[in-house]
């Protein structure tokens, strides 16, 4: 770096070096954004049905929506270093709010195919930038003692955004996300703090060294597992609800929604935890516990699945704080952000893709609760993999 980067990495780590409490507003201005940010990944799921309906698609072309938005989130996370590095952490985050607004302000208006498959390739491609530069100014802001707690405010975003997509429609939705990704990007230039550095250029050295982490191919792992715990087991719980329990659709919705609240505080106990226990103790209990009700949660009758519904998700989001401090600990502030842009796009389609395909594939042959149980034996394997884990133990 030259000296002004290294000037401004010094500054930001200085604030870094204040109280949790002082750092507490900006902390949660990057959370606004990170909540508008994921809604406008999830917000498609929920609203399928009415575009699929309005726009006249088959179930083919409406799924297709989810390729296109994956495609340019996938292309946009693995090139954000190369945009960081550029403009720095800071001004990342704002263009990538503003881009989304954008972007799901075109979706709205979108009335063909075309236009909804261009629209939602672009939102991608402006989602995917926010995630490595969020992280890296989250934990750039507080003192690593406090990463879990902090990562944990920074991690309700996910849970609110689940919660939220069940109660609105489609394109009035749309736009008012899109506009309010706008503001927030606006109000994040004047008030917004940290991520006022650049990061590391993902090139073939600093990939290398990332590479070279033995706990970084554990960590791409164990966030596949983390993201199929959550994401993977969300997107096919209301269809498994109907399916196998026989409840109805706006029911099971409701159900999955509201059984998200519950994660708003198990996901800050979980960082809490991350600070007091040590990471290595948060990510045994909350793999081996999200496992096994994963695997009930395929076996279990109807009079008991509504429990684990609300149980299953409590756990599971605990895993974040602890992972993203994890990949945090084994990175330095310059290439944090290659190192979360080369993890997680690998671990979403792992996780958010490939287990939901092969749950579906399993459940077109009849044995669609053998599919969800699988996947909570496969969750299990977390537990043993985190043994092998090495990390410096930070309380």
């Amino acid at each position: 770096m030259n000296n002004v980067e290294t000037s401004q990495v010094g500054n930001d780590h200085t604030a870094g070096g204040g109280t949790f409490r002082s750092q507490l507003t900006p902390l949660l201005l990057v959370t606004s954004i990170f909540l508008l940010n994921f809604t406008s990944r999830l917000i498609s799921a929920p609203l399928l049905p009415n575009i699929e309906k309005e726009l006249g698609l088959s179930h083919g072309n409406a799924g297709s929506l989810f390729l296109f938005l994956s495609m340019g989130y996938f292309i946009s996370m693995l090139g954000s270093g190369y945009i960081s590095s550029r403009i720095t952490h800071r001004k990342t985050i704002i263009i990538s709010a503003i881009a989304v607004g954008a972007a799901l302000s075109l979706i709205s208006f979108s009335r063909s195919l075309f236009a909804m498959r261009v629209s939602i390739f672009l939102l991608g491609i402006s989602a995917g930038t926010y995630l490595p530069s969020g992280v890296t100014t989250v934990t750039s802001l507080v003192d690593s003692r406090h990463w879990g707690k902090a990562i944990a405010i920074h991690e309700l975003a996910p849970n609110l955004a689940e919660i939220l997509l069940h109660w609105f429609v489609w394109r009035n939705i749309l736009f008012l996300v899109g506009i309010g990704s706008v503001i927030i990007g606006i109000v994040f230039v004047r008030f917004g703090k940290g991520g006022n550095f650049s990061g590391e250029t993902p090139n073939f050295s600093s990939i290398r060294t990332i590479l070279k982490i033995p706990a970084f191919w554990i960590l791409i792992f164990l966030f596949s597992l983390g993201i199929t715990s959550t994401i993977g087991i969300y997107n096919m719980l209301p269809l498994y609800l109907v399916t196998e329990h026989g409840l109805s659709r706006d029911w099971a919705n409701t159900l999955v929604g509201i059984s998200r609240i519950s994660t708003l505080g198990t996901a800050f106990i979980g960082g809490w935890a991350t600070d007091r226990l040590g990471v290595k103790t948060v990510l045994l209990t909350v793999f081996f516990v999200t496992g096994i009700l994963t695997l009930l949660l395929g076996i279990a009758s109807t009079r008991w699945v509504a429990i684990l519904v609300f149980l299953q998700p409590m756990l599971a989001v605990c895993f974040f704080p602890s992972g993203f401090a994890a990949l945090s600990s084994i990175s330095t502030p310059e290439n944090r952000n290659v190192a979360i842009s080369l993890a997680i796009p690998i671990a979403f389609v792992l996780g958010a893709g490939v287990v939901p395909t092969l749950i579906g594939v399993i459940a077109d042959r009849g044995y669609f609760s053998w599919g969800i149980s699988l996947s909570g034996v496969m969750i299990m394997t977390g537990f043993f993999l985190s043994f092998f884990l090495k990390l410096s133990d930070r309380r």
